[in-house]
């Protein structure tokens, strides 16, 4: 693997202009395909083997015309303190309103407000149904914009009018996260490298991966059934791994440098050493993201996919754009004052050369011993695990451990419209329901009757429309609705609790639970679906998918991490420091979004269920980031165990190359993912604060003290493999041994001490 990969760095380097022009021609081909290319189909929202999408699938096979999730709107009205909705000199403006709405883009039908049914026993408070001809993802902003203008003037009437539903949604408002992220990973890698042509390349080159995804996303939309919102995911991912395996690159690139190699030379020991480190890294990111096909749920295959794609093309391009774009700038990427002490050396040679005591005592040294300090503090840290591994590692296995206690109360869900700012007509219109009709308003349960079974269908289904009305726990039942053929019907049951409450869930499961009876007795089925039900059934779903999920992926790694590292201990040691984290993560999770303790500091007003899909992205996404570290880290204290180190002098060595490196890539990371809070929805808020935490705990508290101090502890017995499974693995020599045979470095005397140091960056 080494010396395949050494091989292509040095062609590359070499071959510089021809795979720049390659790449350029691959950014230009996706791009043209992209916007050539046709709309892709969206059946992204689509749960199989849930009863609520088998119910919704009933409902469009036997309702034809009539989807089942097609778009809808709910206009609220409430009148003022102690007046009622229903008064004639809010007749006028009302009717107004229903006519404007209606005469919109898009409109199929407008229900009449006043309608009995439609308005509240107190008559504070009515609404009216908005339903439209196209989905929601189709509603466009012409046809938002006019249901608005038409809010808003039915608002000088004196009436309050707010606006709910899918239809009114459009895009979430968008923030700063893309921007922040890349302006701290310029800031850090500036930090790191010392020069901005090192700053900048990892920048580049994530930028160009980024946009070969994106654009492919779009190319390929039609054909694999994907669309602009499964590379959400892919774009976060894509600029996280795209800058962080650059770093690694280059900044084994500057080391090598320093260890008085010439630049092509060096970009080939850059790409055949943290190159294969880049390879497995990547492949483990790619087994996780990809391994959420196992859970049977097409959005969540397509977003893993997409997203495993955008790893692999960061990957292609850190193997080769990397390396060629080395070879235009070989000495901007190395630090100023290394460039100055080269320009010096360079000076003094065409004279005559100056005793090498005067040498060192000039800007040289005082540069050495900069670059030395630099990387002092994780030489350090190190030290001071090697001295302490006890306590350092039942402190973080115990802050870690007690982080994670607020998982044991996880709840998932799907948060809506009241889980929306209040500055927002849907939040605004879902509390007003909320107080007008009842909590569970807002989250009616629909029940489809299929009566082709029963003899006489109408009284099936009237039988279990009574045995709804009686469930305790329902406080409405809607007169049932049949569709042309008489023999299949929908019955809507409102709770007398909140959508998002335990009580409800409890309700939907009591509800079928006890449906054998009235199935037995009337020969007709039924099935309970509806908004709710279905976040319900989702929830339970991705609870049940956990821990296969975790199975696969977990098991797939083990095998990788056996092959790089050749060691049982060790990829153990990485899926318990891993498992350690993400309930760290959760219990964040759980703390703030659902407990609400601190919800305040990160703008959200309302606190539910964590997301349903929330585990599964976040097992899936950090568990292969904490792959890329451990790859990272640990396999420079391999490198340093295969050269003759002892095992805990190796931990050391490990840091002091790679522990800047990762502190940086982790940092960068972090604030990718934590620019993603800065957009307005809760859900995005979730996303970026669970990606960003556990990376955090990840990277500098399972990586950098949990790791550091297994590995110290277990001494040598950390790189046992029995030997019978030592001849069965394939070597792949991830730590460049075969390279170290082939090109030994030039005598460092030879290198003055700034060249040798000023340049490695841990």
């Amino acid at each position: 693997m080494a010396t395949l990969l050494y091989r292509l760095g040095r062609g590359a380097f070499r071959r510089r202009r021809w795979v720049t022009l390659a790449w350029a021609a691959v950014v230009l081909g996706v791009v043209l395909g992209a916007m050539s290319a046709g709309e892709a189909a969206d059946d992204s929202d689509s749960m199989p083997g849930i009863e609520s999408q088998h119910a919704f699938d009933l409902i469009n096979k036997r309702f034809p015309g009539a989807e089942a999730e097609g778009a809808g709107a709910r206009i609220v009205l409430v009148a003022p303190d102690g007046r009622q909705v229903t008064a004639t000199e809010y007749r006028a403006a009302i009717d107004t309103l229903v006519a404007e709405v209606a005469d919109g883009p898009q409109v199929a039908a407008v229900s009449d407000p006043l309608d009995a049914s439609t308005v509240s026993e107190d008559g504070s408070t009515a609404y009216a149904t908005v339903t439209y001809e196209v989905t929601e993802d189709h509603v466009t902003d012409a046809g938002r914009a006019d249901l608005t203008a038409a809010v808003e003037q039915a608002r000088t009437s004196g009436l309050t009018v707010e606006a709910g539903g899918g239809a009114v949604a459009g895009e979430p408002p968008a923030g700063i996260g893309e921007f922040l992220g890349i302006g701290v990973a310029a800031v850090v890698l500036l930090i790191t490298f010392g020069s901005l042509a090192a700053a900048g390349l990892p920048l580049i080159t994530a930028v160009v991966g980024v946009a070969v995804t994106l654009a492919s996303i779009v190319a390929l939309g039609s054909a694999l059934g994907m669309s602009t919102a499964d590379g959400d995911l892919a774009m976060m991912i894509g600029i996280a791994v795209g800058v962080d395996y650059a770093l690694l690159v280059v900044s084994r690139y500057r080391e090598e440098r320093a260890k008085g190699h010439d630049a092509r030379e060096a970009a080939g020991l850059a790409a055949g050493t943290a190159g294969s480190a880049v390879v497995f890294a990547g492949l483990t990111v790619v087994i996780a993201l990809a391994g959420l096909s196992v859970i049977g749920v097409p959005s969540l295959t397509k977003m893993g996919m997409a997203a495993a794609g955008a790893v692999v093309i960061a990957v292609l391009i850190t193997l080769t754009l990397v390396p060629a774009l080395l070879g235009f700038w070989p000495d901007a990427l190395l630090a100023r004052r290394v460039r100055r002490v080269r320009r010096v050396r360079r000076v003094r040679k065409g004279r005559s050369a100056p005793p090498a005591r005067r040498f060192r005592k000039g800007p040289a040294r005082g540069a050495a011993r900069r670059a030395g300090e630099a990387g002092a503090w994780s030489v350090r840290w190190a030290r001071f695990v090697q001295r302490r591994p006890v306590p350092v590692l039942l402190g973080s296995a115990v802050l870690l451990g007690a982080l994670a206690v607020p998982a044991l109360d996880l709840r998932l869900g799907m948060p809506g419209d009241e889980a929306k700012p209040t500055s927002t007509t849907e939040r605004r219109a879902y509390d007003a329901l909320a107080d007008g009709f009842g909590p569970g308003f807002n989250g009616p349960l629909t029940v489809v009757v299929d009566a082709r079974g029963a003899d006489d269908p109408r009284s099936a289904v009237a039988a279990v429309s009574d045995r709804l009305a009686g469930t305790a726990g329902v406080v409405n039942v809607a007169p049932p609705r049949f569709n042309a053929a008489k023999d299949t019907a929908v019955i809507q049951a409102v709770p007398s609790t909140a959508p998002t409450s335990e009580r409800t869930e409890e309700l939907v499961h009591t509800i079928r639970d006890e449906r054998h009876a009235t199935e037995s007795a009337t020969g007709a089925t039924f099935e309970v679906t509806g908004t709710t039900a279905l976040n319900i059934d989702v929830a339970r779903k991705m609870t049940d998918a956990l821990i296969p999920y975790l199975l696969v992926v977990v098991g797939l790694a083990f095998l990788l991490l056996l092959v790089v590292f050749r060691s049982v201990l060790v990829p153990l040691k990485a899926a318990l420091g891993f498992l350690l984290s993400v309930g760290a993560s959760f219990g964040a999770l759980v703390t703030i979004f659902q407990n609400g303790h601190g919800a305040g500091l990160l703008g959200v007003e309302e606190t539910g269920p964590v997301m349903s899909t929330m585990p599964l992205m976040l097992v899936g996404i950090v568990f292969g980031l904490a792959m890329d570290y451990q790859v990272f880290l640990v396999s420079r204290m391999r490198e340093a165990v295969v050269r003759g180190e002892r095992p805990a002098e190796a931990v050391v060595t490990g840091f002091r190359y790679s522990g800047r490196v990762v502190t940086a890539a982790a940092v960068i990371m972090t604030s990718v993912f934590a620019g993603f809070m800065t957009g307005g929805e809760t859900l995005l808020k979730m996303v970026g604060f669970g990606l960003a935490v556990a990376v955090l705990f990840d990277a500098f508290v399972v990586r950098m003290a949990f790791v550091p101090a297994v590995l110290v502890l277990l001494g040598e017995r950390a790189w046992w493999l029995p030997r019978r499974l030592d001849r069965l693995l394939p070597r792949v020599d991830v730590e460049g041994e075969a390279l170290g045979r082939r090109t030994p470095a030039p005598a460092l005397a030879a290198v003055p001490d700034a060249d040798r140091q000023g340049s490695v960056p841990a």
